[in-house]
Formats: structure tokens, C-alpha cells, sequence
């Protein structure tokens, strides 16, 4: 009953925009962290170019907030809309927490599994802007989200094999030297971990909407 009256509704379309926006900013967050694994000298503005999208994309996360509680009708349920908005925003908190921890210990040298950790991220990111740009129309989307949902387990499945050689290839390059740099390195991957698992929530997210939808 309460899906045909929301029917009869006007929609706020708005909701859409913002997702869109908040999504893009993500993946322009991804796109600046691939830069900044890749190493070089550019590393230190790589990282404040992170910080930076993620500061743009908490002030999208607060107008959708904003937004449900001042809309009477809303697309889908409201739980759902702030849900994803924060399991969006948590995914650039994530990134920029990596960045941060790359200007904090001041690192030069970035592994090559951690470049291959971001390309997954990004991968991942243009995956979530294609998933957002189809919510609008939910309904007749549904096997195109679900094969993207789909396909972003996948490449955190990828990224968990990513990290577990990784920390080991560190482990074998530091077990009879720096302590340090093995702790400092293993940090970074526990964050390129935790970037990925967000992902996978915005996906799981975004799966449970069409769920309930369709």
C-alpha cells in the first residue's frame, strides 16, 4: 500500500543528484589514492589531493542527511538513503585515513601490491558511480546492480590476496632489518584493507535496496 502512494507522489529527485555527486567525488578520491600508491614525488600532494575530495564529500553526506529529514516523500526507505550515504562517505573517511597515515610517517616508497591494492579501489569506485547513476531507475536496473555488486566482492576477494602477499613480501624484506618500516608498511595495508572492505558494504547496501524494491 505504501509503495502505490508513493507512487502517487512527486519524487524528490534530489536525492539522485547528491548520490551522484558523493559518488564521483569517491572516485575521484580513488583515482587521487592510485596516484599516491604508485609512489614518486608527487606522493605528499597525492595525499592532500585524498584529503581534500574526502572533505568535499562529507559536505554532500551532510546535505542528503539534511535532505531526509526535510523530505515527506523519499524514493526509497529512508533508513536505507542515510545507510548508503554513510557507507559511501565511510569508504573516502578510509582513503583519506590512509593518506594521512602516509603523510604521518612520512613514507617515500610504497610496495607494488599496495598499487595494485588501488587499482582494485579504483576499479571498485567507477564500479559504485555506474551502481548510483542507475538507482534512479531502480526497477529496470536491477540485473546491472546486481552484477555490480557482484563484481565488487570480487575485487575485494582480489585485494585480500593483494594484502596477504604483501605483508609478507614485507615481512621477508624486513624480518632481519627495520622493524619499523615493516610496522609502518603493514599499517598502510590494514587501511587499503579497510578501504576495500567499505566498498563491499556500499555494495551489500546497494544490494538490500534493490531487495526490497524489486
Amino acid at each position: 500500500m505504501f509503495r502505490w502512494f508513493q507512487s502517487l507522489m512527486p519524487r524528490e529527485d534530489r536525492f539522485f543528484d547528491l548520490y551522484n555527486r558523493h559518488a564521483q567525488t569517491l572516485a575521484d578520491g580513488a583515482g587521487a589514492l592510485c596516484e599516491l600508491l604508485k609512489g614518486g614525488p608527487n606522493i605528499s600532494q597525492a595525499a592532500h589531493k585524498v584529503i581534500g575530495f574526502e572533505q568535499q564529500a562529507d559536505s554532500i553526506a551532510r546535505d542528503m542527511l539534511l535532505l531526509v529529514r526535510r523530505t515527506f516523500i523519499t524514493p526509497f526507505d529512508r533508513s536505507d538513503i542515510k545507510d548508503l550515504i554513510n557507507a559511501l562517505d565511510d569508504t573516502i573517511d578510509q582513503m583519506q585515513k590512509t593518506a594521512k597515515a602516509v603523510l604521518l610517517f612520512e613514507v617515500e616508497r610504497l610496495e607494488p601490491e599496495m598499487a595494485e591494492m588501488g587499482e582494485r579501489i579504483l576499479q571498485s569506485a567507477k564500479l559504485i558511480v555506474e551502481a548510483v547513476g542507475l538507482l534512479r531507475s531502480l526497477r529496470d536496473n536491477a540485473s546491472r546492480l546486481n552484477t555490480i555488486t557482484e563484481e565488487i566482492i570480487r575485487l575485494e576477494d582480489d585485494a585480500d590476496t593483494l594484502n596477504d602477499k604483501g605483508i609478507k613480501s614485507l615481512f621477508l624484506q624486513h624480518r632481519g632489518g627495520n622493524a619499523m618500516q615493516y610496522i609502518i608498511g603493514v599499517e598502510i595495508y590494514d587501511h587499503l584493507e579497510k578501504v576495500m572492505d567499505r566498498f563491499e558494504d556500499v555494495a551489500n547496501r546497494i544490494s538490500g535496496i534493490v531487495i526490497e524494491q524489486v
